[in-house]
């Protein structure tokens, strides 16, 4: 069994190689950058209290990363998450040098105007279909995502494909004829969230 301190390491080891998918899912969920830095602070107490049960012979790290993450952001998009940063001290994991948003705000800024385009479409979305959009854009398959987000594959399809349509239809009333389309990324690829 790994002491506190090795524990801790590989926590930040691991979470500093995945921070993308935090920046992601907090982007997806918040307009606000305190809202994001907030949501991200409850996610990653989550993950804290999480660790000791993760098995990477059961999961990826980024594949439980998601799970969780978007388990929080849901959670505190509906209002029923409670706040837990109170009881479990995030300033001893020393994460603040590991979340840079300033830096990632920036890269978002260089974005062309499609990629912002899909973003506030993205955001326009309810918690459960951000959550599948981001997953599908991730890369991952329609198993994988019926198994991280608790429904079943048939209805990951369906859910996609109205999602795709209700995006199709919004793309088409607000840029006539400007296209944008949801391209999907290998799911590890690219974990620092420069999509």
């Amino acid at each position: 069994m790994m002491d506190r301190t090795s524990s801790q390491d590989a926590f930040l080891a691991a979470l500093n190689a995945h921070k993308g998918i935090l920046y992601k899912v907090s982007n997806a969920y918040c307009a606000r950058p305190q809202d994001r830095n907030d949501l991200v602070q409850e996610i990653i107490v989550e993950l804290w209290r999480a660790y000791p049960g993760f098995d990477p012979t059961r999961a990826q790290f980024s594949t439980w990363t998601y799970r969780i993450a978007l388990n929080v952001a849901i959670s505190v998009h509906r209002g029923q998450m409670r706040r837990v940063s109170d009881a479990v001290s995030i300033d001893t994991l020393e994460v603040d040098a590991l979340m840079n948003f300033a830096a990632a705000d920036r890269e978002l800024a260089k974005g062309n105007d499609d990629l912002l385009a899909l973003q506030q479409l993205i955001a326009s979305l309810d918690a459960l279909s951000r959550a599948l959009v981001l997953l599908y854009l991730e890369g991952y398959e329609q198993n994988e995502i019926a198994e991280l987000t608790g429904l079943t594959p048939t209805n990951v399809s369906t859910r996609m494909q109205r999602i795709k349509q209700k995006l199709a239809e919004q793309i088409s009333t607000t840029s006539e004829g400007d296209q944008v389309s949801l391209k999907r990324h290998s799911k590890h690829s690219n974990s620092e969230g420069k999509s």
